[in-house]
């Protein structure tokens, strides 16, 4: 079990490292519009999920799930909302990345956790728990602290985390495989991605095989790192507790922020640092709230002295 548990942690980590280092990979493109790459993304994710179904066995499932989403209209509904709004996420942040924006995105997914609190509390009616309420507040005091400071909203942040926050809501409603899930959700778009991408090329706009040989490998490549990490993130989260993923979460954000500080030389003032330590504040109450360690120790009776 212990070994177990070890190879999960690894998975997990690995997943968020890729999913916190894939800036960079939009940086190799950032002179192809957000939009476009957008298109390929999810274009090569469906061929990419397809043929990793196939390697897995999983294509005749894939198959019968299809079949069944014509019975299950509200599922094949809430597929196509959460393939929609998923979308909408990719293409926020694609766009963020490329337009120096990264320190906002990342903070964006530092402030998803506690959206997904605030969806579960008013739309699955769970119980909000004083760690909870905490959070909150000190988070509500560093977005505070960021809008005062420079007169604008946050709102690629809170986009970002909402959508996602979302997402997450809807693939919890849908009881899905998440390999068969993912070509579900990509298939929805992927005929509109072609049409535009068909598009793109007829009209000499597309970089495409027009580009470098480089920028074309690397849009194709866009299915494989969109789904790697997910794959990666599945099998990790299979085997570790739900508060073992609240630590290992951060680590995506943390190293989007420190790819736009250090490397990418986005602006990070006295405010950011305030702003943002209230939001670390507010995750580590959260995520300590939900471990065992803390469940256990505020169950136990006071013993007299």
């Amino acid at each position: 079990m212990k070994n177990q548990e070890q190879t999960g942690i690894v998975f997990a980590a690995v997943a968020y490292i890729l999913w916190g280092a894939l800036p960079i990979y939009w940086k190799l493109v950032d002179h192809v519009g957000s939009f476009e790459i957008l298109m390929h993304r999810v274009f090569w994710s469906f061929w990419f999920m397809l043929l990793l179904l196939f390697i897995m066995k999983k294509h005749r499932t894939f198959v019968k799930t299809l079949k069944l989403m014509k019975t299950h209209p509200k599922q094949l509904l809430a597929l196509s909302a959460a393939s929609i709004i998923v979308t909408s996420n990719w293409f926020l942040y694609i766009w963020a990345v490329n337009t120096d924006q990264m320190v906002e995105a990342s903070l964006g997914y530092y402030i998803n956790p506690l959206v997904s609190v605030i969806l579960g509390v008013t739309i699955l009616k769970e119980k909000l728990s004083k760690p909870a309420i905490l959070s909150f507040i000190l988070a509500a005091v560093g977005v505070s602290i960021l809008t005062f400071s420079y007169g604008v909203f946050p709102w690629v942040a809170f986009t970002l985390a909402i959508t996602f926050g979302v997402y997450g809501l809807v693939k919890k409603m849908v009881k899905v495989d998440a390999e068969i899930g993912m070509a579900l959700e990509t298939l929805t778009l992927m005929p509109i991605a072609l049409a535009f991408l068909v598009y793109f090329a007829g009209s000499g706009q597309g970089a495409f095989g027009t580009d470098t040989l480089i920028t074309t490998l690397i849009l194709m490549g866009a299915g494989a790192v969109t789904a790697t990490p997910l794959l990666l993130f599945t099998k990790g989260a299979q085997r570790i507790p739900l508060y073992m993923i609240g630590f290992l979460q951060y680590i995506a954000p943390t190293l989007m922020l420190i790819l736009g500080i250090f490397v990418y030389k986005e602006t990070f003032t006295p405010a950011h640092f305030i702003a943002f330590t209230f939001i670390w504040l507010a995750l580590s109450v959260l995520t300590v709230g939900r471990t065992k360690w803390f469940k256990r120790k505020t169950k136990t009776p006071v013993q007299a002295a």
